[in-house]
C-alpha cells in the first residue's frame, strides 16, 4: 500500500498478470486431461475432455439390443453425464482456487 491507504497499482497489475497465466495454463491443461465415465456396468464408456468435450463413446457389443434402443440411449447419456461429473470435479479442483483468488486477490477491483 502506498501511503494514504491507496493500493499500490504496479504491485495490482502484477499480481492479476500472473493470476492471469495461472488460469490459462490451469484451462490448458483441463483442456489436455480426459477423464472417463462408465455406465451399465461398463458396458458404455464416454471419454470427456478437462473441459467438458466428449471426446470419445465406447459402446460394448453386449448393451446394442437392436429391440431396445431406448435402454442404450438410457445408458450414453449416464456414461456421458457421468464423464461430465468427472470433469467438473476436475475444473473445480484446478480452477477452484484461482477463481477463489479473484474475489479477494485484487482489492478494490471486486
Amino acid at each position: 500500500m502506498i501511503p494514504g491507504g491507496q493500493p499500490n497499482m504496479q504491485a495490482l497489475l502484477q499480481q492479476a498478470q500472473k493470476m492471469q497465466q495461472d488460469l490459462a495454463a490451469a484451462q490448458q491443461e483441463l483442456a489436455e486431461t480426459e477423464v472417463e465415465g462408465s455406465a451399465g456396468g461398463g458396458l458404455v464408456k464416454a471419454t470427456v475432455s478437462g473441459a467438458g468435450e466428449l471426446r470419445a463413446l465406447v459402446i460394448d457389443p453386449k448393451a446394442a439390443d437392436p429391440d431396445d434402443t431406448e435402454t442404450l440411449a438410457d445408458l450414453v447419456v449416464a456414461a456421458v453425464h457421468n464423464a461430465t461429473d468427472a470433469a467438473q470435479e476436475l475444473q473445480q479442483r484446478k480452477l477452484g482456487p484461482l477463481t477463489q483468488g479473484l474475489g479477494g486477490g485484487l482489492p478494490g477491483l471486486f
